[in-house]
C-alpha cells in the first residue's frame, strides 16, 4: 500500500496500527486540534513512549482556540508537544488563493515540521488523514505524500466514525468535538488572503460562537460574508434577536453585506454562494 492507503482499503485493526508505528521507530505527529491527528498522537504515545513527539502549528491561519485544544489534548494524552510558528503568507501562491491553495500552505508547514523532527532524529512523520479524506480532491494531502508523510489511519482503511469511536473508547476530551479546518478554507478561491482578513475571520466566528453555537463558519467574498452553523441550529441562527446581533457583530468587523445561511453548514463542498 502507499503512504496516502486508497480509500476502501482493507481495515485494520488497532493492535495492527499500534504494531506498525512501533516498527517505524521514533515518530513526530502533526497535531491539529482535530480528534483524527490527536488519536494518531494518543497511537504513536502508547506504540513509542518516549519515542513520540507532536507538533502543533499556529500561524495566521489557525485559531488561536484550534493551538490550545491541541495543547489540552497532548497533555491528556502525555505526549510530547511543542508549538511552532509558521507563516504560509511568505508565499505569494498561497496568497493568491488559487483553488490548490492547501498544497502550498501544505508545503510550507511540511518544511517546518521536517526541521523540528530532524533536530529530534525522528524517523517518520504521520497526520491524522483518513480514509474518508481520500474520496475527493485534497491537494493539502499531495503536498504531505511528496514530503514523505505517513498517514497510518488511512492505511489501515479507518473512516470518520472509526476515529471517533476510538477516541472515545480512549476518551480523547475532543472526541466529538466538531471538524475544523484553517482560517483560509473561509475565503473565496480567488479572493487574496491577508493577515487582516484572517484575523477578522477568527475574531467574527468567535463572536458569534459567544452566541452558543457549536460550529460556525464566517465564509467569505470580496467585502461580503455569510455565516453557516450546523443545520439543527439554524432556525435559531434566523429567529431574532439572534440574527440582528450576529449581523451587528460581523458589521462591526467590517462585513458588508452579512448574510445567515439558510441551509447550514456542508461538510463537503461547502462553497461560498453569491453575496449579495
Amino acid at each position: 500500500m502507499t503512504a496516502s492507503g486508497t480509500a476502501g482499503s482493507p481495515r485494520c485493526s488497532e493492535a495492527e496500527i499500534l504494531r506498525a508505528l512501533r516498527d517505524g521507530g521514533p515518530s513526530l505527529v502533526a497535531l491539529s486540534g482535530g480528534v483524527d491527528s490527536a488519536l494518531v498522537a494518543a497511537f504513536a504515545r502508547e506504540a513509542l513512549d518516549d519515542g513520540a513527539w507532536a507538533v502543533t502549528l499556529a500561524g495566521p491561519a489557525v485559531s488561536r482556540a484550534e493551538v490550545a485544544r491541541a495543547s489540552r489534548v497532548a497533555a491528556e494524552i502525555g505526549i510530547a508537544h511543542r508549538v511552532v510558528e509558521v507563516d504560509p503568507l511568505e508565499r505569494a501562491e498561497y496568497r493568491a488563493n488559487p483553488s490548490n491553495r492547501c498544497y502550498f500552505c501544505r508545503s510550507v508547514e511540511t518544511e517546518a515540521l521536517r526541521r523540528v523532527g530532524a533536530s529530534l532524529g525522528v524517523a517518520v512523520y504521520l497526520d491524522g488523514v483518513h480514509a474518508d479524506d481520500l474520496t475527493d480532491d485534497r491537494p493539502g494531502i499531495r503536498a504531505m505524500d511528496e514530503a514523505g508523510f505517513v498517514h497510518p489511519l488511512a492505511r489501515a482503511g479507518w473512516t470518520k466514525d472509526d476515529v471517533r469511536a476510538s477516541a472515545r473508547a480512549r476518551h480523547l476530551p475532543n472526541w466529538d468535538e466538531p471538524s475544523d479546518a484553517c482560517l483560509a478554507s473561509r475565503v473565496a478561491h480567488g479572493d487574496p488572503i491577508s493577515r487582516e482578513l484572517l484575523d477578522r475571520i477568527e475574531e467574527g466566528e468567535a463572536r458569534v460562537r459567544g452566541l452558543g453555537f457549536r460550529r460556525v463558519r464566517v465564509r467569505t467574498r470580496s467585502r461580503g460574508a455569510r455565516v453557516e452553523v450546523d443545520p439543527e441550529e439554524v432556525a435559531r441562527l434566523l429567529s431574532e434577536p439572534t440574527a440582528s446581533r450576529v449581523r451587528a457583530a460581523l458589521g462591526a468587523l467590517g462585513f458588508a453585506p452579512v448574510e445567515l445561511d439558510p441551509d447550514g453548514y456542508r461538510t463537503q463542498g461547502a462553497t461560498l454562494r453569491v453575496i449579495g
